[in-house]
């Protein structure tokens, strides 16, 4: 799908947009791949580790839409991971959320759909599911933006998104932060029965794949990846170290979703490893024709399904979770 097609990847200087990018150019030949964002400095170290010749880099901000019409011109795919997403921050600075997160969304949908490209697929989180913060507030009003911009686009641009929970080892994530103070003494815990959704970047690569290779434009697809308590987590990386609980931070939650029960009623388990949310039947979409493929190859979700960090019916291991941490890349 990617080979000898032009690719662009907002936020591509970004943990998953770096290492994405050269996932790409390992497994795949594309014509190019360009890299968008707004660090030159980061653009610039990325440029000194590759001498890749398909490999491109456009510095702008997907707050320009100028800018972002120019970088999409010939352009066959975006994967837009651009994003502001540190939740305390974004609660004391609301209006940079909302610059970046949603009319920066706004921006690249326009732009994709008056460039030609023929797929653009969303970057999500689990936080856009039932927000009570405003990141995930944000993202999901991209969500929304994307699901519904297939009306503007007559069929000739799609847009659909992926959505997935923490990545383990990302940049500024906990797992780094552990990892980079094993000999610590003491440790902050927010919550002793917290827990999370873990992908690893793998995962979130082939994930984007599959999208990208099923979509149709309107979907959501959510990977059915494994729990763990945050407090598991601290005893495997740092067992010796004293845990403090310190309470929730602003803008988090105990457990985090990736599918609820009102959006299961439109959605199907397709293969082993994915859940796909179709859109509502509307005017834009007549749902038996457009994703005949998900109803008729995938199997339907029983009634008040949901899908949370902690009902999963798969929990990470802390074996398993020491083999994962002993392939992270730092």
């Amino acid at each position: 799908m990617f080979n000898n097609k032009a690719i662009l990847i907002t936020g591509g200087t970004g943990s998953f947009g770096s290492n994405f990018t050269k996932f790409i150019l390992r497994n795949f030949n594309p014509a190019k791949l360009i890299v968008f964002s707004r660090d030159e400095l980061k653009q610039s170290r990325m440029q000194k580790e590759s001498n890749d010749p398909r490999l491109r880099f456009f510095l702008g901000d997907v707050r320009d839409l100028g800018r972002l019409q120019r970088a999409f011109h010939g352009v066959d795919i975006v994967v837009h991971a651009a994003a502001l997403k540190q939740v305390p921050i974004l609660e004391y600075n609301p209006f940079e959320a909302v610059k970046t997160n949603i009319l920066g969304s706004q921006n690249v949908i326009e732009a994709a759909i008056d460039q030609n490209v023929d797929k653009v697929l969303l970057v999500s989180t689990d936080k856009s599911v039932q927000p009570i913060n405003l990141y995930g507030a944000t993202k999901l009003c991209a969500e929304k933006l994307f699901v519904n911009s297939n009306a503007y686009s007559s069929g000739k641009t799609k847009f659909s998104c992926v959505r997935y929970g923490n990545v383990l080892g990302s940049r500024g994530s906990l797992v780094e932060i552990l990892l980079r103070n094993k000999g610590a003494q003491t440790v902050q815990v927010t919550h002793a029965e917290m827990t999370r959704f873990w992908i690893t970047y793998e995962q979130a690569f082939n994930l984007v794949i599959f999208a990208l290779e099923q979509m149709a434009g309107g979907e959501i697809f959510v990977p059915r990846i494994p729990s763990m308590k945050i407090l598991d987590l601290f005893e495997v990386i740092v067992p010796d170290a004293r845990k403090e609980i310190i309470g929730i931070r602003p803008g988090e939650k105990i457990h985090e979703s990736l599918l609820t029960e009102a959006e299961s009623r439109r959605a199907v388990e397709f293969g082993e490893k994915y859940y796909v949310i179709l859109p509502e039947q509307n005017e834009i979409f007549d749902i038996q024709t457009r994703f005949a493929k998900y109803l008729s190859g995938g199997n339907p979700l029983p009634e008040n399904f949901s899908f949370t960090s902690d009902n999963n019916p798969k929990w990470l291991t802390p074996e398993e979770l020491k083999v994962l941490i002993n392939n992270l890349q730092l």
